[in-house]
């Protein structure tokens, strides 16, 4: 298997190239520390797009979401199909407005996503999802039952088209602005967990 990802037409990095990147442990990387993606379809009636969970296994994308839900059942029809998430690292405060900016991990992926119908894959794509939200899960939580895995459409994206782009460090001021009097610099931004809240008599949280 080969170490990058090949660029193509709309993956190719044309603004600002040097923080591309198609290397699949970057890609990977950012895969598998996102919690939401934003996923869009194209249709005859116009873009959709919604924001969901999803999983990484190998070079797949797994996604779920209801039978009813118009984004999922435009993608198992074949409609073009392009996924997106970001990592925001931080508020990179400049001198000047024009180079505000903030520092990020992002990876964008298109492809057409397959509908799983193989209830052994489903049923191993939703354990893939609920290890991803929480690692160990998938063996504590009750498993989908027949009935709630054919309310559930599964898509497989298989990861062919896709790039990322990272952007660290501090604010890219113009010379003639170093003096300007306001602070400038990097505000630091992290996803935290907070402390758990019980649903009733449950049992605690390792």
């Amino acid at each position: 298997m080969a170490d990058a990802y090949a660029p193509t037409d709309r993956t190719r990095l044309r603004r600002q190239p040097a923080r591309g990147s198609y290397d699949r442990d970057v890609v990977h990387g950012i895969l598998d520390e996102a919690l939401v993606a934003h996923v869009a379809v194209a249709t005859e009636h116009g873009p959709l797009i919604i924001p969901t969970t999803f999983a990484r296994v190998d070079d797949v994308v797994y996604l779920h979401g209801s039978t009813a839900n118009r984004v999922f059942r435009a993608a198992a029809a074949g409609g073009d199909v392009c996924l997106a998430v970001t990592l925001l690292g931080g508020l990179v405060l400049a001198r000047s407005a024009f180079h505000l900016s903030m520092n990020y991990r992002a990876v964008v992926v298109y492809g057409r996503a397959v509908k799983v119908r193989s209830a052994a894959e489903k049923r191993r794509a939703v354990d893939a999802i609920v290890e991803r939200v929480r690692p160990g899960r998938a063996a504590e939580a009750r498993p989908p039952t027949d009935a709630e895995l054919r309310k559930t459409i599964v898509l497989r994206l298989r990861l062919q088209e896709v790039s990322a782009k990272v952007r660290t460090g501090g604010p890219l001021d113009d010379e003639a602005d170093l003096d300007w009097p306001v602070w400038a610099g990097v505000v630091p931004l992290s996803l935290v967990a907070g402390k758990p809240v019980p649903d009733g008599p449950s049992l605690p949280t390792s």
